[in-house]
């Protein structure tokens, strides 16, 4: 296929929070893969390029009410989730992107109260559409469960979706190779952080 255009491409970031990647996380499993593994200094990295290309970045966050009024509670996961000692509450310091991400005036953040995937009932598609987005490059985590869920997702709303596997992260880290080769590879280009790099921030020639 031929290389995507910038112009209609958009870099997803999925739960990239405090409260699910950063250093008081809810998940501190995740949470150390996501850093020790480098995956989060990528997708910072990727975040940085984009924006130099032409490329819309998104940061797709997960959050609940404090009542919980709206929540899924039809999932084991869900309902573990509200005990946390972590919750990931609107407005809160762990709703907020997570360094060494940065937060640009240009970027879009879409908040999710439900569900498994940032592409379900919000307004991510809509905006999408509207700015013109054809291809979308999923990031973040987790490989278990929101990162499936996100391209499955738009592949059924027509999509081109590209995964660089090295920018997307779970638990065990083993899961994340058998998720990209079993079932993600089936449905979407799967590249890396540095070929991407190398597309939306080519190294200059010398002088």
């Amino acid at each position: 296929m031929p290389e995507p255009d910038p112009a209609t491409t958009a870099l997803l970031t999925v739960e990239c929070q405090n409260g699910v990647v950063g250093e008081e996380s809810a998940l501190p499993e995740l949470a150390k893969e996501a850093r020790e593994s480098g995956m989060l200094d990528r997708v910072a990295a990727l975040v940085d390029a984009a924006r130099g290309a032409g490329v819309q970045v998104v940061h797709a966050v997960a959050e609940r009410r404090p009542d919980g009024l709206g929540a899924n509670t039809n999932a084991r996961l869900f309902r573990a989730a509200g005990k946390l000692p972590v919750r990931q509450l609107t407005g809160s310091h762990a709703v907020r992107v997570a360094a060494p991400l940065t937060v640009d005036r240009r970027d879009l953040v879409v908040r999710r109260l439900h569900g498994l995937s940032p592409m379900a009932g919000t307004d991510l598609d809509a905006l999408l559409r509207n700015l013109g987005i054809r291809t979308l490059v999923v990031t973040g985590v987790s490989s278990n469960i929101a990162i499936p869920n996100t391209v499955f997702d738009a592949v059924n709303l027509g999509y081109r979706v590209v995964v660089p596997s090295d920018a997307i992260a779970g638990v065990p880290a083993s899961c994340t190779a058998e998720v990209i080769r079993n079932s993600l590879a089936l449905v979407a280009e799967v590249t890396t952080a540095e070929a991407l790099l190398m597309r939306w921030a080519p190294p200059r020639c010398p002088p």
